[in-house]
């Protein structure tokens, strides 16, 4: 290793200020994207916007995700990592000044989309450079802590807009900081050694493809993941309504499942690292978190008669969704380096996001159309053929 690289020390060390450098810029950035969300679409409301627009406002940030994703790896092999890193965290700071300079809507709506652009290419950047920097004995430990300090601001976001208050002019300029201050730590990741495999690496569709094909089965856990953690998360309140619990009842299942995800992220993180065998200990964990979502949608049939289910159903389906998320994050951080490693997380991130949109779609309508019997039967064959494809494949090592 050179010696003008001394973040990065032997291979084996992994990179302390690397860590701390992503989990300073997570910490402020998603901290002012998440009570920058919430801002918008409350202003959209004030300058008296429809909610079916300001829905398709809302989807405009996973639109992008989905645009820019596939193409992560041909970017950065091309731009470089920490380049990448910088475009992707300076772009949601224009956006935000945007927001400021103007009230015209459908300006709000391409600087959204930018945002949603480069919010995709940070997502997989950030889960790349933590598998990089991480030590190999201890890659869960660190996957672990990032996902829960996401998981963090998820509550510190919305939390701040309360403080301030969204109607207080000073609200964006907050948001502008936060952005800024994560920018900031960006700074301090430091130099990669070129990526092993930057010439032979396929990048793209192609590369993607080649991820799906090498990882089949983990983007089937990122799938069920996005699917129960993500997506039914979105659709809580409406099935909380549909049970006949009141409308702040049935919020709180949105933060019943979100606390699973949260605090579940870092203790199977560090008990994926314990194994003897860790790829047999995360795939037969993976199995487990699938069989625990199986059990918890056996519950569904019962759960209008006796409403107190739904409780720690949710808290499981959030819990076992989020652990299966993040220890497919540390299988796959685990298993590649350079470019395939970012070409994997592409199609993790996708996959997830995938999970969740399907999830939000389908339960919805089910929920609206059959709650006692088409809702439970989706989520239940789902649960089902995801387990079956789990533990047989835990099985083969």
């Amino acid at each position: 290793m050179s010696a003008n690289h001394p973040a990065l020390s032997a291979p084996n060390q992994g990179s302390p200020v690397g860590l701390l450098a992503v989990f300073g810029s997570t910490l402020f950035q998603l901290s002012g994207i998440f009570m920058l969300s919430p801002l918008m679409l409350l202003m959209l409301k004030n300058v008296q916007v429809s909610t079916t627009l300001a829905g398709l406002f809302a989807a405009t940030t996973w639109l992008g995700i989905f645009v820019m994703t596939p193409f992560a790896s041909q970017l950065i092999r091309r731009v470089g990592r920490r380049q990448t890193m910088w475009v992707a965290s300076t772009v949601p700071i224009i956006a935000a000044l945007g927001f400021m300079l103007t009230d015209v809507v459908w300006v709000w709506f391409v600087l959204e989309l930018a945002a949603g652009i480069t919010g995709g290419l940070r997502w997989v950047l950030a889960e790349a450079f933590i598998a990089e920097f991480a030590p190999p004995r201890r890659i869960g430990r660190y996957i672990g802590t990032y996902a829960t300090l996401v998981g963090l601001t998820f509550v510190i976001g919305p939390t701040l807009l309360a403080w301030v208050g969204p109607d207080n002019t000073q609200a964006l300029w907050l948001v502008v900081a936060l952005l800024a201050i994560g920018l900031a730590w960006t700074a301090l990741i430091p130099r990669l050694p070129p990526d092993h495999d930057s010439h032979s690496a396929s990048v793209g569709l192609q590369g993607l493809w080649q991820a799906v094909l090498a990882h089949p089965v983990i983007m089937l856990a990122g799938f069920l993941g996005g699917f129960f953690e993500l997506g039914l998360a979105s659709i809580l309140p409406l099935y909380g309504l549909s049970l006949g619990l009141g409308a702040s009842a049935a919020t709180l299942l949105v933060a019943v499942s979100g606390a699973g995800g949260t605090l579940i992220a870092l203790p199977s993180g560090m008990l994926a690292d314990r194994f003897a065998n860790p790829a047999q200990g995360r795939r037969s964990l993976m199995a487990v978190c699938a069989a625990m979502i199986l059990l918890s949608t056996l519950l569904l049939p019962w759960v209008s008669g006796a409403q107190v289910l739904v409780w720690p159903m949710v808290a499981v389906w959030g819990a076992a969704g989020g652990a299966l998320y993040t220890l497919a994050m540390v299988d796959i951080g685990a298993r590649e380096k350079g470019l395939t490693l970012v070409n994997s997380t592409a199609v993790l991130v996708l996959t997830y996001t995938l999970g969740g949109l399907m999830a939000s779609a389908l339960s919805g309508a089910l929920i609206e159309w059959s709650p006692a019997l088409g809702f439970p039967l989706l989520l239940s064959l789902l649960a089902l053929a995801a387990c079956w494809a789990l533990v047989r494949h835990a099985r083969r090592f």
